[in-house]
């Protein structure tokens, strides 16, 4: 029976290696047609990758990274050694003639992985794919029996090297090698660094609004957080002090505040570092977004600046290559490295070595810098291309709150008498990215905005035609509201 399974759900999916988008991206594609036609419905079981690789004769990678990327759209959800099925939150196809509507998904003129003004997306249309597949087949090529046992739990070397020299050139952090260690992803990060200092009880000061993956995740492991306001000038130091007073930690993006893209300023650096130095406190420094701000160079990072070796470093390569990579990284003090290499021993098997070093000849052969600098350029127009079309669209009914920086805008919206949160479900319901920006607080919320992605817009037509959509929404909000 799971065989049929299987043979049905491949018939008919026809890939190509001459096709523009890679196979993954081809059998995601794919997918996304059965559902929205209705031949996959939610809850219908999906065929294992061991199977559907058989079936396609292609690797179990090609289909277990297709499946990462489908559950993190929303399409599929794993559901451990039961399997993978699709997400039971997708809408059922109507029953009419009338085509189905796109499950939390995409428009037909959008990459078919970016849902639209969807956060935390690069431009997936500006991706160098030739010259990643050309390392990619370059470092296949060199594959030896050396790289085919356990991966080194710290990461490999040739990146660790490569990240250490970016960040002096980049950050100004004089690191060496040997304090990077190399993760799979930003909650990774996180988790080893309470695996190896927390203790029960400590407290965290945490940026109100902040980062909620960060945060939910903080909470899983029942870390205590602490909200801190945040206002123009970054962490409110002073009211992080007369909240929590006793908090060992405290979780910062000082570079581009996350959502709000608010630069920490010196002096509230400076109160932090002092704050950290008192009582042997630790800085958790997330890098966020710093590679992209739009008008001005990032001042110096938390850690180039830290004298007492108090500052945790974290940064990502999700937001400047592609999220599917998962693989971020973490700079520790020197003093620290015995102490993070036992947590990790304890509690990490390592990262699969194989992208870590595509990754550390893109960095070394100068691409990495080269992308970043064609990336800022093409944020800043794309971002300027969202504020001219959302005014032309709502006029002055709309106001953009956050700086030129990152990757999405926060906006507030005026006379539609439906909070930002209403709107934000309703544009949820109908496929957009977007979110509201109550999600990211945990105290009281003193800004109502929605923040929008403008990674993935491609031209001024894909732009308006979506600011349409959402005025639509906005409108059909404020009704539900009098009603």
């Amino acid at each position: 029976m799971a065989k049929q399974v299987v043979a049905d759900q491949a018939k008919g999916m026809v890939l190509s290696r001459d096709d523009t988008n890679p196979i993954y991206l081809q059998i995601c594609a794919r997918f996304k047609t059965a559902i929205a036609e209705g031949r996959l419905v939610p809850g219908d079981r999906m065929p294992s990758v061991r199977a559907l690789a058989s079936e396609l004769g292609l690797s179990r990678g090609t289909i277990n990274l297709a499946y990462q990327i489908l559950a993190e759209e929303g399409y599929v959800e794993f559901r451990g050694a039961a399997g993978t099925f699709v997400d039971m939150r997708l809408r059922t196809p109507e029953k009419s003639g009338a085509p189905p509507p796109a499950p939390r998904g995409v428009l037909s003129e959008q990459s078919p992985n970016a849902r639209p003004f969807q956060l935390g997306l690069p431009a997936l249309d500006a991706f160098p794919r030739k010259t990643w597949n050309r390392l990619v087949s370059h470092c296949s090529r060199q594959l030896g029996a050396g790289q085919l046992g356990y991966p080194q739990l710290t990461g490999l070397p040739a990146l660790r090297e490569r990240i250490a020299a970016y960040l002096a050139l980049s950050r100004g952090i004089a690191c060496q090698p040997e304090q990077i260690f190399v993760t799979a992803g930003h909650r990774a990060s996180l988790g080893l660094i309470m695996r190896a200092l927390y203790r029960p009880d400590d407290g965290i000061w945490f940026e109100d609004p902040g980062y909620p993956v960060a945060r939910e995740f903080l909470l899983s492991i029942r870390a205590r957080l602490h909200p801190v306001p945040v206002d123009c000038d970054g962490l409110m130091v002073e009211a992080g002090r007369r909240l929590a007073p006793h908090a060992r930690f405290a979780v910062v993006t000082p570079a581009n505040q996350s959502p709000l893209g608010v630069m920490m300023s010196m002096e509230r650096r400076t109160a932090l570092l002092e704050w950290a130095g008192e009582s042997q406190r630790w800085i958790i420094e997330d890098d966020y977004d710093s590679e992209y701000r739009y008008n001005r160079r990032p001042p110096l990072s938390l850690k180039a600046m830290d004298r007492g070796e108090r500052v945790l470093f974290t940064g990502s390569f999700s937001k400047v290559l592609y999220p599917a990579l998962r693989l971020a990284y973490l700079v520790v003090p020197q003093s620290e490295i015995e102490t993070f290499e036992r947590a990790c021993r304890a509690a990490s098997a390592g990262c699969p070595e194989f992208h870590q070093a595509v990754i550390a000849d893109f960095m070394e052969q100068g691409y990495f810098i080269r992308h970043l600098k064609k990336m800022r350029a093409l944020y800043a127009d794309r971002r300027q291309l969202l504020v001219d079309v959302m005014h032309d669209v709502f006029g002055d009914r709309v106001t953009a709150i956050s700086p030129p920086a990152g990757l999405h805008l926060a906006m507030q919206f005026q006379g539609y008498r439906a909070p930002a949160s209403q709107i934000a479900a309703l544009a949820q319901a109908e496929g957009f990215g977007l979110q509201p920006l109550s999600l990211w607080h945990m105290g009281p919320q003193l800004i109502d905005g929605l923040l929008l992605g403008f990674t993935n817009l491609e031209s001024r037509e894909m732009a308006g035609s979506l600011a349409r959509r959402l005025k639509d929404i906005c409108i059909a909000a404020g009704r539900e509201r009098r009603a």
